[in-house]
């Protein structure tokens, strides 16, 4: 997509790319979901010390924040113009919910910030955790949808919160399961078989992301 001149955006999907990012999903590698979930380490969630502020968001990247590169990239229809998107219709998948106004969706970190701090993101650098902050190269990182549905979600993982809608249900957790992996966070064990509960009921396939 190029900057500064207006492009039609098609309908877009978690797979699909924007700005910085070229990553090409028909080829993408597949694993079993399931494996790449036992793949991860087992641990209680690490307590305390956990701020927003230690996980830096929205940096521009290529001249654009990452809330809007998100946006351009999750757009169901309308132009993109530099960073900004003309006419544009968002879907969030989470709840079903439609708006032609971007200022009612937020942008999600499929796994929150505080769960990444939780689950092993207090060992890491600030630059790491900038990083993760604002991961652009794997398309489940983060997602457009309602502000009521983020908020209803807040920092719980998939034991403690679903997606209302519930035809998202197995691509969520495979979602989660793919930043989890992408990052190399530990799962606890009550999150563990909630997810192994959850992926009895979808296709065992999932793409296996690249590490960070």
């Amino acid at each position: 997509m190029h900057r500064g001149s207006a492009v039609a955006i098609g309908l877009a999907s978690l797979l699909m790319t924007c700005g910085v990012v070229a990553l090409a999903p028909a080829q993408a590698t597949t694993q079993n979901a399931q494996t790449l979930l036992n793949s991860l380490p087992v641990s209680p969630e690490h307590q305390g010390g956990y701020d927003r502020s230690l996980f830096k968001h929205w940096i521009t990247q290529g001249g654009c924040t990452t809330r809007q590169d998100v946006l351009i990239r999750d757009a169901v229809s309308g132009s993109a113009s530099g960073c900004t998107v003309v006419d544009g219709l968002w879907h969030s998948v989470y709840d079903g919910v439609t708006t032609s106004n971007a200022r009612t969706f937020d942008i999600d970190h499929q796994v929150p910030l505080k769960e990444a701090w939780d689950s092993g993101a207090w060992r890491w650098t600030p630059d790491k955790r900038k990083a993760f902050a604002n991961d652009l190269g794997y398309a489940n990182s983060l997602i457009a949808v309602s502000a009521s549905s983020n908020r209803s979600k807040s920092d719980q993982d998939p034991a403690e919160w679903l997606p209302p809608n519930t035809a998202d249900t197995c691509r969520y957790v495979k979602a989660w399961i793919g930043v989890k992996y992408r990052w190399r966070l530990a799962v606890d064990s009550l999150e563990k078989s909630s997810i192994l509960q959850l992926l009895r009921g979808c296709p065992k396939q999932m793409q296996l992301p690249d590490l960070a």
